[in-house]
């Protein structure tokens, strides 16, 4: 489908001034610790990258004098509606959920709204081109993220989900909880957009007052 866009856009006599594509931090691969910024250089040739990489070398033919094209790898987008925090939140109400596997894994997430806000953004400033994260400036380990999660719910936080029990919960969606990336929005914050939601804990809150 993006080959087929890009081409009618080449093609074209008057082509969108902007074409946004949708990529994932997945990108990266997994990296543990290491905080990861939109120049850094993936060594892991995984599928999540090679995936992500020829996504985004079929969006980035689009550019042009007359389109200029921005790439998201987007995180962990938190959402009261679908996404991995609907998967995560079945035990977390039941009182079972805790840290997943050693919970040490970073989370790289970001707001449904920034997420939503971030897009409009690069809409409206046409300096804005290239790759962005769209993560929230402060990524959480899971052991953080699993007492904030807990704390919005009302919640004990007090068990271990086991690395198997999320892969069965969520299936594929797993991998975005259970593998660390420890990833900035450097080029989003440098263009001068300014996050609603910070702060893992008002995030979470935010969500449940909806």
């Amino acid at each position: 489908m993006t080959q087929k866009l890009v081409d009618l856009m080449k093609a074209g006599a008057n082509p969108p001034k902007i074409f946004i594509s949708g990529s994932a931090i997945g990108f990266y691969g997994k990296q543990g610790e290491q905080a990861i910024e939109e120049d850094f250089v993936a060594t892991v040739d995984d599928f999540s990258h090679r995936l992500c990489a020829r996504w985004e070398a079929i969006a980035q033919q689009a550019e042009s004098d007359k389109t200029r094209v921005c790439i998201i790898r987007t995180g962990i987008v938190l959402s009261k509606k679908g996404g991995a925090l609907e998967k995560m939140r079945i035990p977390f109400t039941l009182g079972l959920g805790g840290p997943m596997g050693n919970g040490q894994q970073y989370m790289s997430w970001i707001h449904i709204e920034d997420m939503l806000q971030g897009i409009l953004y690069l809409i409206k400033h046409p300096s804005c081109s290239g790759v962005y994260n769209f993560t929230a400036p402060t990524p959480v380990t899971n052991n953080e993220f699993s007492r904030a999660f807990s704390t919005s719910l009302n919640r004990p936080c007090v068990f271990r989900v086991p690395a198997f029990v999320m892969s069965s919960l969520m299936g594929e969606m797993s991998t975005l909880v259970l593998d660390g990336q420890n990833v900035r929005p450097k080029r989003l914050l440098e263009s001068g957009y300014r996050f609603l939601h910070p702060d893992i804990q008002e995030a979470l809150e935010s969500l449940e007052r909806l």
